[in-house]
């Protein structure tokens, strides 16, 4: 899957949230079989990875136990690995459930806090799967209590390359480690706003970025809007990352993001050719 990361063909990664208390939706795909039907669907519309996550990293969120986050990721991702080629993905920062969801078919562990908890790093070297690594200033409980940088995009891109280097001095090849500057991870809007101006800067390094910045706090304080009006703005912000370097969106609006990355393919390479049916 890493293979296929470039700039001109951005990754679109599906979110499927298996959570009572996410941001955006929170319990709507709680149970198994809504998470499942719903991640089969976001396949149909264009999604080349799914990321499927047990714990909401919005601030102020209570986390599960272990056990609690692997019952309701494990589930998912047992039946999604039977059930599609696509890539799968889990969003956790435990090493018992990296363990438990590679198992069952996961080749991607995604982690808000860089594998930094004891034993994740290890976890992640020994289980062989791609890691991507996320800048987080704080913890989701206190991340957005007055975040402060100097030059925000320097440091982050610092942490990464510090942790990425953390990575394959424990084992794990360079060619499968992706990074995420963290929009939203103990940022203002400004740093946001300087980090998605930026970052290509992160992209020196040759790793390839993802860019999750789908329905975020960002976008309702740039339009005003709350979660359920903020796909334009989502749209806008997905588009600027894949032209300033970002290799995979991580979004919650396949179809609307495939449709936006096939506009700026287009006027990309000049390419654009109209279907029979479809008047000029």
């Amino acid at each position: 899957m890493l293979a296929r990361l470039t700039t001109l063909h951005p990754v679109v990664c599906g979110i499927v949230n298996v959570t009572p208390d996410s941001f955006s939706d929170g319990g709507m795909f709680l149970d198994s079989d809504r998470a499942v039907a719903h991640a089969l669907s976001m396949v149909d519309e264009g999604a080349e990875l799914l990321d499927i996550g047990g714990e909401s990293t919005r601030p102020g969120a209570i986390p599960p136990t272990v056990d609690e986050e692997i019952a309701r990721v494990v589930p998912v991702i047992d039946a999604l690995s039977r059930r599609t080629s696509t890539p799968l993905s889990v969003d956790t920062s435990r090493p018992e459930v990296m363990r438990e969801a590679v198992r069952a078919g996961a080749s991607v562990i995604n982690d808000v806090r860089a594998l930094r908890l004891p034993g994740a790093l290890a976890a992640a070297a020994e289980l062989g799967a791609a890691v991507c690594l996320t800048h987080m200033q704080g913890e989701p409980s206190t991340m957005q209590h007055s975040p402060r940088y100097g030059d925000v995009t320097e440091e982050v891109c610092e942490f990464l390359e510090e942790r990425a280097a953390e990575c394959i001095r424990a084992g794990i090849p360079a060619y499968r480690i992706l990074v995420d500057p963290g929009f939203g991870f103990g940022k203002t809007l400004e740093h946001n706003l300087q980090l998605l101006q930026g970052l290509r800067t992160l992209t020196s390094g040759g790793r390839p970025i993802m860019a999750g910045v789908s329905r975020k706090g960002m976008i309702g304080a740039i339009t005003g809007r709350d979660v359920d009006g903020r796909l334009a703005g989502s749209l806008t912000a997905a588009i600027i990352a894949a032209q300033n370097g970002a290799s995979l969106l991580r979004v919650h609006d396949v179809a609307a993001t495939i449709d936006a990355l096939a506009v700026l393919r287009a006027v990309r390479s000049l390419d654009v050719v109209l279907s029979p049916q479809v008047n000029p």
